[in-house]
């Protein structure tokens, strides 16, 4: 037991902050993705056994989160709506991406703002991602592909305006 519980302590160290961006980035909130990494990472000590033999275990973390955040997000929408644009005011971004990012990825479909988490966030390559999605390889180059050409489509404009200032 002891051996396990330092291998986890390890893994979370390592990887609570990569899957904090990612599950924030996808999210489009700091503490409820907060909440639900957390969540996430309690389950992952639960059934340590399987979690650590799972092929990336960060995405293991990451997909139980959004899974989470999704069924909290199910019982609630009746009596919470949730927030449009990131925490207002804030500077302390904790390494967090720029916020027009942020905003740039919530405008994505779904899948799309998985994929590229996953991908670009946590670094996965294709087969990890498709397994950890449960779509194919090839579906994670297309919505990667995708989602690339959205963002720079959104970003460009504004980057470009901010030069001419």
């Amino acid at each position: 037991m002891g051996r396990q519980r330092a291998e986890f302590a390890a893994f979370y160290e390592n990887a609570r902050d990569d899957c904090l961006r990612a599950v924030t980035a996808s999210t489009g909130n700091r503490q409820i993705a907060e909440d639900a990494v957390a969540e996430a990472f309690a389950r992952a000590w639960a059934s340590w056994s399987t979690v650590a033999r799972h092929p990336s275990p960060r995405a293991w973390v990451v997909r139980t989160a959004l899974n989470t955040h999704i069924s909290w997000w199910r019982r609630r929408r009746r009596e919470v709506s949730e927030p449009a644009a990131p925490d207002a005011g804030r500077d302390d971004t904790d390494g967090m991406p720029d916020p027009r990012v942020m905003a740039a990825l919530r405008s994505l479909p779904t899948r799309q703002r998985e994929v590229f988490v996953l991908r670009v966030f946590l670094d996965l390559d294709s087969e990890t991602t498709a397994r950890t999605l449960g779509i194919a390889a090839g579906t994670v180059t297309a919505h990667l592909a995708r989602a690339t050409r959205a963002l720079r489509e959104h970003l460009t404009p504004v980057l470009e305006q901010e030069q001419k200032l």
